[in-house]
Formats: structure tokens, sequence, C-alpha cells
């Protein structure tokens, strides 16, 4: 529920699990829920997105308030955990629901991220081109029990995961320590 003085922000950038824990527990971050957002059918479980046949994709939609942590910073954060140049997915997790995207709640939101992205590739970070689409938002359902706070509730299953899927060495790879 946002306030007025809080927003709504919602990023896909693969498994939900990797996109909580960086956002989590930051000064201004009032929530953060793993969910599906941008298909076309209403309440669907994790296993109806996993068939790729929903048009959804996993995503976090994280409250905020913009005086503390500002929408700008959010998309700087995201870019630093995603892949942005593959369009079939993240990481080994393939396939329509682990594809990236931000999903914009107002037009200023919309022009943040448009122009985050363009310079993301006019600094040349990256040698291929990036595919993450800029989408409005469309409800976003929140994802079942379980997958909320993945990384608090299995720790070792979650850092298994994070290096294993290769998100790890990517993000140290290209970002280093800046993240």
């Amino acid at each position: 529920m946002t306030t007025q003085k809080s927003q709504q922000a919602t990023f896909a950038g693969g498994c939900f699990w990797c996109m909580v824990k960086p956002f989590d527990e930051q000064p201004g971050i009032q929530s953060v829920v793993s969910g599906y957002t941008g298909g076309e059918i209403e309440n669907p479980t994790y296993e109806q997105v996993c068939t790729n046949l929903t048009g959804h994709y996993e995503a976090v939609q994280i409250t905020f308030d913009p005086s503390i942590y500002p929408y700008a910073k959010l998309v700087e954060t995201y870019w630093q955990l995603i892949d942005p140049t593959d369009p079939g997915g993240q990481f080994f997790d393939r396939g329509h629901s682990y594809k990236t995207a931000i999903f914009y709640h107002t037009e200023e939101q919309k022009q943040i991220a448009e122009q985050s992205k363009k310079n993301l590739i006019e600094k040349g970070i990256f040698s291929k081109p990036i595919v993450t689409e800029i989408l409005p938002a469309k409800p976003f359902y929140q994802a079942e029990g379980y997958h909320q706070g993945y990384y608090k509730k299995n720790s070792t299953r979650y850092n298994a995961y994070f290096e294993g899927s290769g998100r790890k060495h990517f993000i140290e790879s290209h970002w280093g320590n800046e993240k």
C-alpha cells in the first residue's frame, strides 16, 4: 500500500529471488514483494507462469519513499542486477517469464527509465545491444508466500543459486565494487 510519501516501482530481472535482497532494507524502501506482472490472466500461480504461456514476468514490486531513495537510484541499482543484453531470460533461467523489463507507473518514471537506459548504452559497458524493455505497469500479483524474502528464509539455497546461475560472476565482472 502506498502512502502520500511513497511510490511503487516494478522491475523484472529474471528470478525474483535475486531481485529482492539488493533493495530490501535500504533506507527509504518500505517493502519489496516478489510476484508476477505483464500477463493476461488474473492471479497466476508460479506453476502457470513457469509455462511461459501466461505472458507474465517474474518481478518485484518495491514500495519506496522517493525523498529518501529516489526512483532514479532504484533504476540505477536495477541495471546492476541483470544482464540487459539477454533477450531469452536471465543467466540459466530461460523463457519469457525470466526476461527483463522496467514497468513504469507514471510518465516521470518512464522518462527516468528511458534516460537511464540511454545513459547505459552511451557508457558502452556491454558489447551487445541492451534489450530490456520499458513498459507501462500492469496488474501485479503477489507470488506465493514461500517466494517472499527467499534469501532470508533459505540463505544457503539462495547463495548457491545466486552464484551457480552465473549472476554473481556477471555482476562482479561488469560492475565490480560499484554495487
